[in-house]
C-alpha cells in the first residue's frame, strides 16, 4: 500500500543507490520534485498538424468498431474541467502551474481524440455538458484516482493491441505521447496526495481521509457496475472496455496473462523518472494479490 490509498506507509524518504538527496514525503523538495517532473518533461505537441497516418479498410473498420471513443472523449473533457477547476484554487504558484499544465494536457487529449474521429470518420454521440465542480477537490481526487486505474489497464491493452497488430505502427507512434502523459499525470498524483496529507492542517485530515476513502468506494462501484451491465446494451460495453479489452482488441487471452502484461507495462513506463518519487501501488497490489489467488486456486484445483 502507498499513499495512493488512505490506509497507506511508506518510508518518508527514500535511499538511491547513486547517492541523490532523498525527498522526504510532505516536503519542500518532494514537491518541487513531482511539480518539475511534470513541468520538464512536458511535450510540446500540437493536435493541429498530427498527420493522422492512413488506414486500409479493414484496419480503419476494426478501429471504428471499438465501443470506446464515446467514453474517451467525455472522459477527457470532464477531466479538463476536474483538474483546471482544483488548480484555479491553489495558492503555492508551483503547484498552480504544475495543475494548470496538467489540466491543458487533459484538454489536450480531447482534442487528439476529437481530430482522430473526425479523420477517420467515427461516429459521436452528442457530449454531454461539463459543468464546474462544486468540490473542486473531490473532482481532482476522482479524476486522479480513475485514471490510476485506467492507465494500469490501458498500457496493457494499449501493449497488446501493439505487439497484436491491431494498432498499425503509424498509430502506434502517434498514440505515444498520449500514453506518456498519462503515466505522468498519476505519477503527479500519487505524489501530491504523499505531499498534501502531510502538509495541510491537522484539523483537514479526518475529513481528506474520508474522501479518499469516499472516492475509492465510487470507483469500485462505478465499475463493477459496469461489469454487471456487459452486454446488456452498447454503453455498457463501452464502459467495461478497460476490464473486458483484450476480447475487443481480437486477442484471447486470460485474466493472469492480462494482469502480468498491464503490470509489465505500468513499471516499463514509470520507470524512466526519478526514483524518489512515489509510484501507484493499489491497483498493481491488487492486481499481484489476484495473481497470488489465481495461482493457488490454480494449484488446488489440479491437485
Amino acid at each position: 500500500m502507498t499513499d495512493a490509498f488512505p490506509f497507506s506507509a511508506v518510508d518518508s524518504a527514500t535511499a538511491l543507490p547513486n547517492g541523490e538527496a532523498p525527498a522526504p514525503l510532505g516536503s519542500d523538495a518532494h514537491k518541487r520534485l513531482f511539480c518539475r517532473t511534470l513541468l520538464d518533461t512536458h511535450d510540446p505537441y500540437r493536435p493541429a498538424v498530427i498527420d493522422w497516418p492512413k488506414l486500409d479498410e479493414e484496419t480503419r473498420g476494426k478501429i471504428v468498431s471499438l465501443p470506446i471513443w464515446d467514453m474517451a472523449v467525455a472522459t477527457e473533457g470532464r477531466a479538463g474541467i476536474n483538474v483546471g477547476t482544483y488548480g484555479e484554487e491553489m495558492a503555492d504558484p508551483l503547484l498552480r502551474e504544475a495543475i494548470a499544465l496538467d489540466a491543458y494536457e487533459e484538454r489536450r487529449h480531447k482534442t487528439v481524440l476529437s481530430h482522430m474521429v473526425a479523420a477517420y470518420g467515427i461516429e459521436l454521440a452528442p457530449e454531454p455538458p461539463y459543468p464546474r465542480p462544486r468540490d473542486p477537490e473531490w473532482a481532482f481526487m476522482r479524476t486522479g484516482y480513475s485514471e490510476c486505474i485506467d492507465s494500469f489497464f490501458g498500457f496493457g491493452l494499449f501493449k497488446i493491441a501493439k505487439d497484436s497488430g491491431f494498432f498499425p505502427p503509424e498509430l502506434v507512434d502517434t498514440f505515444e505521447p498520449v500514453m506518456r502523459e498519462e503515466g505522468r499525470h498519476i505519477l503527479f498524483f500519487v505524489n501530491w496526495v504523499a505531499w498534501w496529507r502531510r502538509t495541510m492542517p491537522w484539523w483537514r485530515r479526518p475529513w481528506f481521509e474520508l474522501k479518499v476513502i469516499a472516492v475509492w468506494f465510487f470507483l469500485i462501484w462505478e465499475r463493477i457496475d459496469m461489469a454487471k451491465g456487459m452486454g446488456d446494451n452498447s454503453k455498457a460495453q463501452e464502459n467495461n472496455f478497460t476490464l473486458n479489452g483484450s476480447k475487443e482488441l481480437g486477442v484471447e487471452i486470460s485474466f493472469p496473462e492480462l494482469a502480468r502484461i498491464c503490470l509489465a507495462e505500468n513499471d516499463r513506463r514509470l520507470a524512466p523518472y526519478d526514483k524518489r518519487l512515489i509510484r501507484p501501488r493499489f491497483v498493481p497490489a491488487m492486481m499481484r494479490l489476484a495473481l497470488r489467488f489465481a495461482g493457488g486456486k490454480k494449484a488446488g484445483a489440479s491437485a
